[in-house]
């Protein structure tokens, strides 16, 4: 019923819950930085793949001195370059190249992560400032009611039906209500100065948020999708096996090295004669580490601690969305349960103040018997609001817990972020210095 007084004035241009997202998704600043460590991750797949690969280095080189026995002076320069490459390096690189990809895999699901909690909070936002500005609509209509009331009772008043009390009685209800309607006005503004924050645009005329969908049936059905399909607990497993991984490549430095390098120089040397030459040179060089002081033996061991961590930290990350499951599955069925009792609660409160409307009008009821009810509705409208504002954000909640809060599964008409493109682009790069995005 009161929702028909505020939704149908909504002009067709007002912004969408979706539209609004999808603002969010492409400006928002802390997304956008996430996205951004997810591409410095990538960088570290190519930085242990050159351990593949060989190294090249130009050298040059040039003195003169002067000899004090012959009074010649004395030239020698040199020009050459040198190739190294790895033979054999313990497994090193193999395990490392495993680990920096199971890494930022681990990294990708986090961003996943950090987009459905960003698309939450814009939920969240964009719910509270549609309630809040309800809230001052009927903050507004209850005191143009009370204006009324003052006026009535005090025309009441001037022709020797009413009583000073009455209007007393009316005049303080209004100067409540003027400060109601104050307070209110003032937490709109504050709720949208936290949408431009979070969507990255100014709330105009916003339209009724819709509610979550494709919720499961119940709770045991969203602990195994959850546990299946959370961001936070696929990039927590992840982070077990990069950390494996990691184990390895330590493992690795107590193993013997291989190296293999070749070498082509000029040398030219003038000490009053002239003389010089190219020479070539090939090697290959064998080191077995036999002891380094301890430091390789504890990287091993600190290794295996970090990788015992990430393991206790799969169990906590699984424990912390079980917990926020069970919570906003919770939280929705009560305040379900609670817009119901309260729209209820708006429609006897209605009727209960026309009839103390009626009464007062044929002596039956009092001024104030009228301010109580009114306030009663004012008073439920209010809870009605907010609570339905609490089903749209529960409903999202559990979705934000299952894992299945996404620009995908919301459908938003933007060009989806894809972390894989980047990915792709530098993993097997051999050179250049500029990011595959052009900065």
């Amino acid at each position: 019923m009161s929702g028909v007084v505020l939704t149908s004035g909504v002009p067709l241009s007002a912004e969408t819950l979706m539209g609004a997202l999808a603002k969010a998704y492409n400006s928002n600043s802390a997304l956008n930085s996430d996205r951004a460590t997810v591409r410095i991750y990538d960088e570290d797949i190519a930085i242990a793949r050159s351990g593949y690969r060989p190294s090249v280095n130009a050298f040059g080189g040039y003195s003169r001195g002067r000899n004090v026995t012959t009074a010649y002076y004395n030239t020698v320069g040199s020009i050459g370059i040198q190739l190294d490459q790895k033979v054999f390096d313990g497994f090193i690189t193999k395990n490392s190249v495993a680990a920096a990809e199971t890494q930022a895999q681990a990294q990708r699901e986090f961003l996943r992560n950090s987009e459905q909690n960003l698309l939450f909070k814009a939920i969240q936002a964009y719910a509270d400032v549609y309630a809040a500005r309800r809230i001052a609509t009927y903050r507004q209509q209850n005191l143009a009611a009370l204006e009324e009331q003052v006026r009535a009772d005090r025309a009441r008043l001037e022709v020797g039906e009413g009583t000073r009390t009455d209007l007393a009685q009316s005049e303080a209800q209004r100067s409540q209500a003027i400060s109601q309607l104050h307070q209110a006005r003032a937490d709109v503004k504050s709720k949208e100065a936290a949408y431009l924050h979070i969507v990255g645009d100014f709330a105009g005329p916003l339209e009724p948020p819709l509610t979550a969908k494709n919720l499961p049936a119940n709770i045991e059905d969203g602990f195994r999708i959850a546990s299946s399909e959370h961001p936070a607990i696929l990039s927590s497993k992840y982070a077990v096996d990069a950390a494996s991984y990691a184990v390895k490549a330590r493992e690795g430095a107590l193993l013997p090295q291989v190296d293999f390098s070749a070498s082509t120089s000029y040398n030219e040397v003038y000490n009053g004669y002239g003389a010089g030459g190219q020479s070539n040179s090939v090697g290959v060089q064998l080191n077995v580490p036999v002891y380094q002081g301890g430091k390789s033996s504890a990287y091993v061991r600190q290794s295996k601690e970090q990788l015992g961590q990430a393991q206790i930290q799969v169990d906590l990350t699984r424990d912390q969305v079980r917990e926020q499951l069970v919570s906003a599955w919770s939280q929705l069925e009560g305040v379900k349960s609670a817009a119901v009792a309260y729209r209820d609660s708006v429609r006897a409160s209605q009727i209960a103040l026309e009839g103390r409307i009626q009464e007062n009008l044929v002596g039956q009821a009092t001024t104030l018997d009228v301010l109580n009810s009114r306030a009663m509705v004012i008073d439920a409208q209010i809870n009605l609001v907010l609570a339905e504002r609490d089903v749209i954000v529960a409903g999202y909640a559990v979705k934000v817990a299952l894992g299945r809060l996404s620009a995908a599964s919301l459908g938003l008409q933007v060009s989806k972020y894809d972390p894989a493109e980047h990915y792709r682009a530098v993993k097997n790069k051999w050179i250049g210095i500029r990011p595959p995005d052009g900065r």
